[in-house]
């Protein structure tokens, strides 16, 4: 596991770097041969791909709504961040890809991303389809016994964002904290100005 985290991280490092590249706080991956399409959808039962969201920034994220820590914390700072951008916000959309396809259901996916900020979007697709997006993103994920029955799901906690034309440009490894994000939504903000 600390193998494929490495490689990743310098799968994100090879991004960085390009001369008169903006200054990011965030893991800078212009360039990255990854992360370029998605095809699921969303909690309203809409077929979505990346190119439904060209002209905003998106912010994407990995996880599962019975995900007792990370996913929720990533939604709060993320809400955060949108609220805080003002009339801003309204040139952001966050994605939340569940890789639980088996328990999060439409219906629940929509609970859950709309008490975060009420424009964020839950997406889902049968595994198949989870397995490819994932892959795409270079994200993993696994179904993991308790001891107490049932599951829970082990999977990457980092964030993607891709600018307004649909172009990969952050990765944010979680805890990075909503300062960071919000700074550099900011920026490229600005550069699709």
């Amino acid at each position: 596991m600390r193998t494929l985290i490495a490689a990743v991280l310098l799968v994100f490092a090879a991004a960085c770097g390009q001369p008169g590249a903006p200054k990011f706080q965030l893991t800078d991956v212009t360039g990255a041969s990854f992360g370029k399409s998605l095809a699921l959808t969303d909690h309203n039962g809409k077929p979505r791909t990346l190119d439904d969201f060209k002209g905003k920034i998106v912010v994407i994220f990995f996880g599962f709504t019975q995900c007792p820590d990370v996913c929720p914390a990533t939604l709060a700072e993320m809400g955060k961040v949108v609220t805080e951008l003002g009339a801003d916000g309204n040139k952001v959309q966050v994605l939340f890809v569940s890789v639980d396809p088996e328990r999060d259901t439409a219906d629940l996916l929509r609970q859950y991303t709309t008490a975060f900020h009420p424009s964020f979007l839950g997406l889902r697709g049968d595994m198949d389809a989870t397995k490819v997006a994932a892959k795409e993103f270079k994200v993993i994920f696994q179904k993991s016994p308790l001891k107490t029955g049932g599951y829970s799901v082990d999977h990457s906690a980092g964030t993607f964002i891709l600018d307004q034309n649909g172009q990969l440009r952050l990765f944010a490894q979680y805890g990075a904290g909503a300062p960071a994000f919000l700074a550099d939504i900011k920026t490229l903000l600005a550069q699709g100005a």
